[in-house]
């Protein structure tokens, strides 16, 4: 499986830079597109983390930016005339839930004890990038398997995803890329 944007350094709409319509209390939620390609066929079920190891030295642990399980394959639009067959699109987070309401996101660290922020729409959605002190790489793994992880439910912890991937033999591809984001 190949992952990759149209990018390599996020662009200010989906971090630390975005305007206003692109936030919720105060937080960048606008995802980032990408794309999957070179998919094992058998893959039927995708999910992701989204994390920032550059945060180690700033608060004292791994950022967790997104995290999403059980996206149907199925149920992502498919462009035969596009050189990148399978795209998530722009601000797929916030449309998930109205969109394939059997997929589920998890919870990021906006929600823990450093940034303490308890809206839904906040810590259970993508949470865009915002280095405080320089700039940052970002790893988006993306996992894919036959069938869904049972017993996610909406607002799980990264910890819980890993297991499963990291725990069974269910995860029959994956990708992975890197892309960076501005502090200043």
């Amino acid at each position: 499986m190949k992952i990759s944007a149209d990018f390599t350094q996020i662009p200010d709409i989906y971090g630390k830079f975005a305007p206003a319509e692109h936030r919720t209390d105060g937080y960048p939620t606008t995802s980032f597109p990408f794309y999957i390609d070179r998919m094992n066929p058998a893959v039927r079920y995708l999910h992701w983390e989204f994390v920032d190891d550059d945060a180690i030295p700033v608060c004292g642990h791994q950022w967790i930016h997104w995290a999403v399980a059980n996206v149907p394959v199925d149920a992502l639009m498919y462009d035969f005339n596009d050189s990148h067959a399978l795209q998530i699109p722009e601000d797929f987070s916030r449309q998930l839930p109205s969109l394939i309401p059997e997929a589920v996101q998890g919870r990021n660290s906006a929600g823990g004890a450093v940034a303490g922020q308890t809206n839904p729409a906040v810590i259970l959605r993508y949470n865009g990038p915002q280095p405080p002190d320089k700039a940052h790489d970002y790893k988006l793994c993306v996992y894919g398997t036959a069938e869904p992880f049972e017993g996610l439910k909406e607002g799980f912890y990264l910890n819980e995803l890993r297991n499963l991937v990291f725990r069974t033999d269910a995860v029959l591809d994956y990708g992975e890329i890197y892309l960076s984001s501005r502090a200043a």
